[in-house]
């Protein structure tokens, strides 16, 4: 989930932002539908997909920004930066407002979803990683194997949930997203995303998506440019995912078998 470096400008002009032909591509528990652009800039701590159009924070101190994306093409619609203090982390939408974590400096921010203005903050106690919501609370990570849950007006921690796979903590939970009434999680430093049942906090499902990303594609870091980034259009029933300055973001369908429902 940390950085060591980007090495934004390099990649970019060694690497253009391009998106192969869509095909549909077989992988075990999954297969992909179709591959967008994703910007090679962009260390990736919170995504969701609202209102048509795809909402992406960034992390590292001096570079984190919230942005309102077109999907298709990649092109930047809205951008807003965060003070050099700050390191970005998760967001989620709630009604209208936008919801965002910062790393260590135990503080979030609320904007307007609409403009991106700042409207608010709140505090927290710890690290903040990743957001997500149901009907009736927020979900936050804290890079423990425990999600906080948050009321979604006064964005104060109401209860908590623990993570288990085959009995064993499962630390390190990432970005998430509410789909169909499981919670996905990113595993950092892994190409893995577990699927949760929220009554329960066991696992339900393990995904390997160590094969998503061709081998052949150059990354600045690969040690800290992992999978990260889940979002899910429920109108259409579209998941996508992408990782830290990867440079597609892809659409994929679960199989029956890895699901988890």
């Amino acid at each position: 989930m940390r950085p060591i470096a980007c090495l934004l400008l390099l990649i970019a002009t060694l690497c253009p932002l391009s998106a192969p032909a869509a095909e549909v591509v077989a992988h075990p528990g999954y297969k992909v539908v179709h591959i967008y652009p994703h910007s090679r800039e962009a260390f990736t701590e919170g995504l969701f997909y609202a209102h048509g159009a795809l909402y992406e924070s960034t992390g590292m101190n001096g570079a984190s920004f919230i942005r309102k994306l077109d999907l298709e093409s990649g092109k930047v619609l809205q951008q807003i930066s965060l003070d050099p203090e700050y390191f970005g982390e998760g967001i989620v939408n709630w009604g209208s407002r936008l919801i965002q974590l910062t790393w260590r400096t135990e503080v979030g921010f609320s904007y307007d979803l609409a403009s991106l203005r700042r409207t608010g903050s709140f505090h927290y106690r710890g690290e903040g990683w990743g957001l997500t919501h149901d009907d009736h609370q927020l979900i936050m990570s804290d890079g423990s194997s425990t999600l906080r849950l948050l009321d979604p007006q006064s964005l104060q921690q109401t209860g908590s949930l623990s993570v288990t796979e085959n009995g064993r903590p499962v630390p390190r939970l990432n970005e998430l997203e509410w789909v169909k009434g499981r919670i996905y999680a990113n595993v950092w430093l892994t190409r893995h995303i577990v699927v949760i049942d929220p009554r329960t906090g066991h696992v339900t499902a393990d995904i390997d998506f160590g094969n998503l990303l061709p081998a052949s594609t150059p990354l600045a870091n690969p040690t800290d440019d992992v999978l990260n980034g889940i979002a899910w259009d429920a109108e259409h029933d579209r998941l996508f995912v992408t990782g830290k300055c990867w440079p597609y973001l892809y659409e994929i369908k679960l199989l029956p078998a890895s699901a988890g429902h």
